[in-house]
């Protein structure tokens, strides 16, 4: 099985001196209380070595919002995979739907990053979902595409090492709308069972889905208890570490309950 995820994105928000205060207040924190569940957190480009500085000797990953596809070359103002691991990143976010719609990213380029990504042991951290509310057939077909798109031409010994978000584009940002439980299941549900097809169930079952959009101290622990559901990729809501902690701590306690 997957197990419990939880990370914090935090967009193109906190400079140097919040990144080290939420960076200190974690690690002290899973340091004292070693938590049961995997974490990790995606700050902003300029700030991944010193939180990865920070965390040092912590179990939190520390990943980045975005990479180019190619090693090196004339492509300016781009990060390369290599980059990103020789400041100390382990993950990267791939497919995110503000690179979707405010920068143009295609299901094909998405596809390149994630060949790249697997190629230099970088875990993509692959975020599906619909725009805008729609029948939840019409959804499906959607980020199925778009999780087939991703994966086309990458090999099925590598899909252990893929995360996938499911973030329904209607629900995340301040505007957003917190999805029904429910809805969130059935979409998982359609996911997990893609990832069976193009693999297998057993493979299906070790990629760890989490969800992310609106998710708050009040309906986090909701989806934590929904089925299929691996974590939660939560964005204002856990950028404070404060904040981020009191998550893990409900995170922690259903683990116990389900143990």
């Amino acid at each position: 099985m997957a197990g419990m995820w939880l990370g914090s994105g935090w967009k193109m928000t906190m400079l140097r001196a919040e990144t080290d205060a939420f960076c200190r207040e974690l690690d002290a924190y899973v340091r004292q209380h070693q938590p049961p569940i995997e974490l990790f957190i995606v700050p902003a480009y300029p700030y991944i070595g010193q939180a990865r500085s920070i965390l040092d000797s912590s179990p939190v990953r520390v990943g980045a919002q975005n990479m180019h596809w190619e090693d090196a070359g004339a492509y300016t103002g781009e990060v390369s995979p290599r980059m990103l691991i020789d400041v100390g990143a382990s993950i990267v976010e791939l497919g995110h739907h503000e690179r979707r719609t405010l920068f143009g990213e295609t299901d094909a380029m998405i596809n390149r990053k994630m060949k790249a990504a697997f190629k230099h042991g970088l875990r993509p951290l692959l975020c599906v979902g619909e725009a805008v509310r729609m029948e939840e057939a019409e959804a499906v077909a959607i980020v199925q595409g778009q999780l087939r798109g991703a994966l086309e031409g990458v090999g099925v010994d590598v899909l252990h090492e893929l995360l996938l978000a499911y973030e329904p584009g209607w629900a995340i940002g301040t505007g957003g709308e917190a999805a029904d439980a429910s809805y969130v299941t059935g979409m998982h549900a359609a996911l997990r069972q893609l990832l069976s097809d193009l693999a297998s169930p057993e493979t299906a079952d070790a990629v760890p889905i989490l969800y992310g959009g609106s998710v708050d101290q009040h309906n986090a622990e909701r989806y934590l208890r929904a089925q299929g559901v691996d974590g939660l990729f939560v964005g204002r809501a856990a950028r404070r570490a404060a904040d981020f902690i009191a998550l893990i701590e409900m995170a922690a306690r259903l683990c116990q309950d389900e143990g």
